[in-house]
């Protein structure tokens, strides 16, 4: 489970973002915080147990099959921290990449910001981006698939 001060750290973090959820579990248990108004309100629960456990990790094994088939021809660009994506540099500019764009490896292909710092991502591959998979706004997770791209 986590300590008092990483729960702290959590609390600072979702108070100081734009979220009005968020929630982590672990084997241990499970945190739940929303912010509504001013307070930001963590909820430690116990662990949670599932009864059906076995048919959801049989769907999930075969959905990745055929997902995995196309994502062969394709170059899988992912988040590199939890924090919330953004596609352009501020509301009023284009996004930084769209389907159709071409990327090289320096490219940066949007932001992550994660506790009021602005992270760009860069591509890590030469190609043609083909999906943008997240959308503007939304939380992220650390290995989290951004981007398709087409390597050239």
């Amino acid at each position: 489970m986590l300590s008092i001060n990483e729960i702290k750290q959590l609390v600072k973090l979702v108070d100081e973002s734009s979220l009005t959820e968020f929630e982590y579990e672990t084997e241990q248990g499970k945190i739940k915080m929303r912010k509504g108004g001013e307070l930001v309100s963590p909820t430690v629960s116990a662990p949670v147990v599932q009864a059906v456990l076995p048919a959801p990790k049989v769907e999930t094994e075969e959905t990745p099959t055929p997902a995995a088939a196309p994502t062969e021809d394709f170059h899988v660009v992912t988040s590199p921290m939890v924090g919330t994506f953004y596609g352009s540099p501020n509301p009023e500019s284009p996004a930084f990449v769209e389907p159709g764009s071409v990327v090289t490896v320096k490219s940066v292909v949007c932001i992550i910001e994660a506790m009021k710092l602005l992270n760009e991502v860069e591509a890590d591959v030469n190609g043609e981006i083909v999906e943008v998979l997240v959308s503007n706004g939304e939380l992220v997770e650390f290995g989290q698939p951004l981007f398709k791209v087409r390597k050239k």
